[in-house]
C-alpha cells in the first residue's frame, strides 16, 4: 500500500473498497437512518452552526470534544457495524467509534485541521470511508507547507495513522463543481479510560 505522504506520517489510499451498488445502497441508508445534526463550533467565544451535518456513534456513550463542543456517542446502527467491519478487515485495526459528516453539496467543506483531540488514541489509525460525490482531499505539512492532494472516490477508503495528525493538517476544500451529497465516515479509537 502506497503512502501518500512523503514523510512524517502515513496516509494510505485503498481506493474503492465497496462495489458501486453497495456504496449506493449504504449512502441511501445513511442519509435516512443516521441522527444527523448541524455541526456546532465555538470560535473566539462565538457559537457557529454549520451547514454541514454530523453524527457521533460508538461502542459506548463516549464523549468527544472538538471545536469546543462535546458530543456523546449514540449506539451503533446495523449499517455502521457492517461498514466498521469492512474497514477493520482492510486495515487490520479495531475501531470503537465513528464521526460521520454529511456535506450536502461541494459548497460545504472542512478547513485545515488535524484530529489530535485528547480523547483519541495517540498516533492511532483513522479510517475515512467516503460515500457519494467524489471530492478532493488535501494534506499540508505543519512546518514546511508541503501539500499533497488526492481524489476520494465513492466507496473508497483512506487511512491516516502514525504521526500524521502531529505533523500534517488536512482539509476538504469547497468546490462549486459538486452538487451531490457526500457522507464521510471516520472510524476512530477513543481511549477506554473514559
Amino acid at each position: 500500500m502506497t503512502n501518500l505522504l512523503p514523510y512524517d506520517g502515513i496516509a494510505q489510499y485503498y481506493g474503492p473498497v465497496l462495489t458501486r451498488p453497495d456504496a449506493d445502497r449504504y449512502l441511501d441508508q445513511l442519509l435516512t437512518t443516521i441522527s444527523w445534526k448541524h455541526d456546532e463550533a465555538v470560535i473566539f467565544g462565538k457559537k457557529i452552526i454549520t451547514k454541514r451535518k454530523v453524527a457521533w456513534y460508538g461502542n459506548k456513550a463516549f464523549d468527544y470534544t472538538y471545536s469546543n463542543t462535546t458530543r456523546r456517542a449514540l449506539p451503533w446502527t446495523q449499517e455502521l457495524l457492517a461498514l466498521k467491519a469492512i474497514c477493520e478487515t482492510r486495515t487490520g485495526v479495531t475501531y470503537n467509534s465513528c464521526l460521520l459528516n454529511l456535506y450536502h453539496t461541494g459548497d460545504e467543506g472542512m478547513a485545515w485541521h488535524s484530529d489530535a483531540e485528547r480523547e483519541l488514541k495517540k498516533n492511532g489509525a483513522i479510517a475515512s470511508l467516503s460515500l457519494g460525490a467524489e471530492r478532493k482531499f488535501a494534506f499540508r505539512h505543519k512546518t514546511d507547507g508541503t501539500k499533497v492532494e488526492c481524489l476520494l472516490e465513492h466507496g473508497s477508503l483512506l487511512v491516516m495513522k502514525g504521526t500524521t495528525q502531529t505533523f500534517w493538517l488536512h482539509r476538504l476544500p469547497p468546490t462549486r463543481k459538486v452538487q451531490a451529497p457526500r457522507v464521510n465516515l471516520t472510524f476512530r479509537t477513543i481511549g477506554e479510560e473514559q
